[in-house]
């Protein structure tokens, strides 16, 4: 086994896509579960902090280490099995994204959780629940985890299958592979109703695989996942819209979003059901008209949807959707669609170059990232994108905003000129995470809670609460060692 100590070499360990910065004393490259399991049996026994590392395309700092080791899950980058006929896969955690992907494609499968940093590791994926674009159809990460192996911050290893081991109430019990009996008492809050990645998923008679989906690598490590896939489908329909002015955007993005809760729910193939619904608004737009000059001078917010067709039904979608656009005055001569695969690419391009641009800003600059991702109730959404909006240009900070409007849920990037605007930004920030919690929202829809936002997420259960999750950490983690400064301040 690889162990580096040499800050060069271990330096691109010591921070993520944030640009939230650590230190540790040495990083880890265990190629096998054994290996986890000897490391974390002497780290425990000697109450050594270690961090597990992804490939550090976080936000949150979680990966990032205050001390200890670090234990990266690279070298776990086989992809096992991937099984068309039962419509799942069998992977390691350090398998990437996009390349797990690609061969799904390759079966006409589908892996739907689709974050817009493909380069991320799919155990980082589980480790916070990501979600992406695709969630408005198909849901989070946890939807589609099947199976998961763990091994505990003691070394024992636990395996949690779904269906097999459920809470009776909010009593569970499991047993590791050395026949230990974990007795967990699960605290009792209200999580939100909206897409949520903000600490432990708790739910009277839950799945025991839940717990640990979401957790941040605080519970354990994880070393193998089993994964449902669906079918790929057979096209889509990937278009761009220009609105001229925010409202009738929102408007348009309400009654997509209203339709195709409502196909979902009645299961009917002749309504539009959107895959995804995205939002940008004028800065967005504006930030990237450099790397994209056929956006139109008059836009003032666009929308990316996509919906899933087949050859027979295109052409009713496609005059369904044209519909939408006129009636709320979407710019019809200037849309975006992608009637190819090269044009498709083109479009999810220009979805995703807005966060890489702004990670680039940030990077620049050396500030770490002020961009929300909370989410709210639906019939909040537009109260609650007013006054994040306002709040920033009453205080003259620099910003754009984009995101998963058909979940409610959009990013707010601010973008500081200096440590003042920073400072200032900060407690914007706070603000904002304020305002979705009294709505009944997240502080964090899809990226966790990490390192940077203890505080917000203390803000959105309560001290009470969170105690609670805290407690139940120390029944697999007693000592503290895993993940020392996620979720929990201490």
């Amino acid at each position: 086994m690889i162990i580096k100590t040499s800050l060069d070499e271990i330096q691109n360990y010591l921070v993520d896509a944030s640009n939230f910065k650590g230190f540790c004393d040495a990083v880890y490259f265990p190629q096998n579960e054994i290996e986890i399991s000897e490391i974390l049996k002497e780290a425990n026994n000697k109450k050594i902090m270690v961090t597990v590392s992804g490939n550090g395309t976080g936000l949150t700092g979680a990966r990032v280490p205050q001390g200890g080791i670090v234990i990266s899950t690279e070298k776990l980058n086989q992809i096992i099995e991937i099984n068309p006929k039962e419509f799942y896969a069998i992977v390691e955690p350090g398998v990437i994204l996009s390349e797990f992907q690609e061969q799904a494609r390759e079966k006409n499968l589908l892996y739907p959780p689709d974050p817009t940093e493909k380069n991320c590791f799919i155990g980082g994926t589980v480790a916070t629940n990501a979600s992406g674009e695709k969630t408005f159809k198909y849901g989070s990460t946890r939807e589609y985890v099947l199976e998961l192996d763990v091994i505990l911050p003691d070394g024992d290893k636990l395996k949690l299958v779904r269906g097999a081991n459920k809470a009776d109430g909010f009593n569970l019990n499991l047993k590791t592979d050395a026949a230990k009996d974990l007795n967990i008492f699960l605290p009792d809050f209200k999580m939100p109703s909206t897409k949520n990645a903000a600490g432990y998923f708790c739910k009277k008679d839950m799945d025991a695989i839940d717990l640990f989906i979401g957790s941040e690598g605080t519970l354990g490590i994880i070393t193998k996942i089993k994964l449902r896939l669906v079918p790929q489908p057979e096209k889509l329909i990937s278009c761009v819209v220009f609105f001229e002015n925010e409202f009738n955007a929102f408007k348009y993005i309400e009654k997509a979003r209203d339709i195709s809760l409502n196909t979902k729910l009645r299961s009917d193939p002749r309504c539009i059901e959107a895959l995804a619904l995205e939002f940008f608004d004028e800065r967005a737009l504006n930030f990237l008209r450099n790397d994209y000059p056929q956006i139109p001078e008059n836009a003032k917010s666009a929308v990316w949807f996509e919906q899933e067709v087949t050859h027979q039904n295109e052409e009713m979608f496609f005059d369904s959707w044209m519909d939408l656009i006129k009636e709320f005055h979407g710019d019809e001569e200037n849309t975006w669609f992608a009637f190819s695969e090269e044009d498709k690419k083109k479009i999810q391009g220009f979805r995703h170059s807005i966060s890489a641009k702004i990670n680039e800003y940030i990077t620049r600059n050396n500030f770490r990232k002020l961009g929300t991702d909370a989410a709210v109730p639906n019939d909040c959404f537009e109260e609650f994108y007013s006054y994040a909006k306002e709040l920033v240009e009453k205080n003259e900070i620099d910003f754009v905003i984009y995101g998963h409007a058909g979940n409610s849920h959009i990013h707010l990037n601010m973008l500081p000129k200096n440590e003042s605007e920073f400072e200032t930004g900060k407690n914007l920030y706070s603000l904002i995470c304020k305002k979705a919690v009294e709505l009944g929202g997240t502080v964090s829809a899809e990226h966790g809670i990490g390192k940077v936002k203890t505080d917000y997420f203390l803000m959105m259960y309560g001290e009470e609460t969170v105690n609670k999750m805290l407690d139940l950490k120390k029944i697999f983690d007693p000592n503290l060692i895993l993940g020392k400064g996620n979720i929990f301040k201490s």
